[in-house]
């Protein structure tokens, strides 16, 4: 309406106002026609310079949105909104000095607001300059008026943030004061004791150190981070004293799986044929699909993975004649889908071992013997298959993208990923959007294949964006390669 009357129809602001709303519209070439045509009319707008940069930003544009930012706080260097999306950006091309000196003029024009002083204090904390963010924190901190018995969680977060900025500091002691003292007023009572066992083992107080990690280990078996904590409190030197430690937990968590796995990476041997055996049987007989995920990272050792083969296809060929484990036992017989949880361990482990046929001889015998309530999991190991069985399951549809690359579909497996983003754009324009990095390496390994060595540059080009080399290298220059 306003553009309408001859009088304001060349006015800059509402100009590229529209030029914004068409923008969010999908109409960009028309956005962009309004926008620099009201930049034109009123050059001296803010307004109009704020909004170029926000169509630029919408297109990843970011070099750019930020000089459009800047000539707009030329011309109202106070603007919050303009400031907040220029550190926003700044952050997001890892510009931290930048992002320094935006949020301290933030916190100038609005001293008396949370996130003023907590996004200056993170500037400090990024450029490494613990000090200043302690400082600032802590007299951010003075001004909270909070009742000493009262939870409250926005506090409680700054006091665990005070405290990581300690520890990466290498104050230790500092840190175990700092978290004893505010204790009460900490809401994760959890990382109060991880803390606490961390920075113990830090000052040497092993002892102490040894008696949180045990009460964690009893609050939750399963964590393996517990379990190395307290061997590096107790200081074991043997192998008979480290197996010791896990029999002992293990005795006292009987349905944990820890403690009966960890030892598996410290065995070697017949004492690992011996742990392992037990391990297995327990799984198998119970049911348990991710088995194989569990025993994995054992396999960078070729005495384990021989002795895992031999226990599991002698399992197989007992299970098939007799019901048992193994042909000398006697008592309660396995039921019908130990053999199928054996035979899909087989699967995997002769598909890690790259026997694909062997693998899938394994996996079909598996599917053929199985209730149909138990197919879909087996069919994940047959991948198009288990897709066309359950096509909600954004899960195996991944898989599926996956494997169709790694075949050079690369078609098809955009098509796959279409099925989850976002509509009304292209799967690929999406998926590059939201920096999915597995995708986009897939897809140059599988352009690189088909010799497309133009669309493989351009994905290296897209994923180096998403990862500048300052923030992936530590701020020095990344190696050239040949």
């Amino acid at each position: 309406m306003i553009l309408s009357n001859p009088k304001f129809a060349e006015h800059g602001e509402t100009l590229a106002m529209k030029g914004l709303t068409l923008n969010c519209l999908g109409k960009k070439e028309e956005a962009y026609e309004f926008v620099r045509k009201g930049l034109r009319n009123d050059v001296k707008s803010h307004v109009c310079w704020h909004v170029y940069g926000l169509l630029q930003r919408s297109d990843k544009k970011y070099d750019e949105a930020i000089k459009c930012y800047r000539n707009a706080l030329k011309l109202d260097k106070d603007n919050l909104q303009i400031l907040r999306d220029l550190s926003l950006l700044q952050i997001q091309m890892r510009d931290l000095e930048g992002y320094r000196e935006t949020r301290y003029q933030l916190l100038q024009l609005r001293p008396t607001q949370r996130a003023s002083w907590i996004g200056y204090a993170i500037a400090y904390h990024l450029l490494k300059d613990y000090d200043m963010a302690l400082k600032l924190l802590e007299e951010f901190r003075q001004t909270q008026q909070v009742p000493p018995n009262k939870i409250d969680y926005e506090y409680s977060e700054l006091i665990l943030y005070q405290n990581q900025v300690m520890r990466e500091a290498d104050l230790f002691q500092e840190s175990l004061e700092h978290i004893e003292t505010y204790e009460k007023q900490i809401c994760d009572k959890l990382l109060v004791e991880e803390i606490k066992g961390e920075m113990l083992l830090k000052l040497g107080r092993l002892k102490e150190a040894s008696e949180v990690f045990k009460n964690l280990i009893d609050r939750n078996a399963e964590n393996w981070c517990y379990y190395e904590g307290l061997e590096r409190a107790l200081q074991l030197s043997t192998l008979e004293e480290r197996l010791q430690i896990y029999e002992e937990i293990s005795k006292q968590h009987p349905r944990a799986i820890s403690p009966r796995r960890l030892p598996l990476n410290l065995a070697p041997g017949e004492k690992f044929r011996e742990l392992m055996d037990k391990f297995l049987r327990v799984n198998f007989s119970k049911g348990c699909p991710p088995l194989f995920t569990t025993l994995k990272s054992l396999y960078y050792n070729t005495e384990k993975i021989s002795i895992i083969q031999e226990l599991v296809t002698n399992y197989e060929a007992s299970l098939k004649t007799c019901d048992f484990f193994s042909p000398y036992e006697n008592g309660e017989k396995e039921p019908p889908t130990t053999l199928l949880w054996v035979q899909y361990f087989l699967a995997q482990h002769f598909d890690k071992l790259g026997q694909y046929s062997l693998a899938l001889d394994y996996i079909n015998a598996a599917i053929a013997s199985t209730p149909t309530s138990n197919r879909i999991i087996l069919y994940e190991s047959k991948n198009l298959q288990a897709q066309s069985l359950d096509t909600a399951d954004r899960f195996i549809n991944s898989k599926c993208a996956k494997y169709m690359l790694r075949a050079n579909m690369i078609k098809e497996a955009e098509e796959m990923c279409s099925k989850f983003t976002r509509e009304g754009t292209s799967a690929m324009e999406n998926l590059n959007e939201m920096q999915c990095m597995w995708f986009q390496t897939e897809c140059i390994s599988a352009y690189q294949r088909l010799g497309r060595y133009g669309d493989a540059l351009k994905k290296c080009h897209e994923v180096e964006r998403h990862s500048p080399s300052k923030w992936t290298t530590g701020g020095k220059e990344p190696q050239k390669h040949a």
